[in-house]
């Protein structure tokens, strides 16, 4: 694997943009400068993000997204 996290990453493992080994191994993302930890899904190249809305959820159970677009810097955290 990479020092480079992965330009578009989903925490949905039926999604085609999951990876298991980046989620593993542990991701931050940083959006608009500050910290999240609520993020499901992002992309860098299109410049957004995707986070729960509350506590609603779709009839399958998976959480309510929305799309916030901004300036998305994703890294790895450190190894202990």
């Amino acid at each position: 694997m990479t020092d480079t996290p992965p330009d578009r990453l989903a925490l949905n493992p039926k999604s085609p943009h999951f990876h298991r080994e980046a989620i593993e191994r542990g991701i931050g993302v940083r959006f608009k400068g500050q910290e999240r930890d609520d993020v499901e899904e992002y992309c860098v190249s299109e410049g957004w993000i995707r986070v729960a809305a509350g506590k609603a959820r779709d009839r399958s159970g998976n959480p309510m997204t929305i799309k916030l677009s901004g300036e998305v810097v994703p890294y790895f955290l450190p190894q202990e």
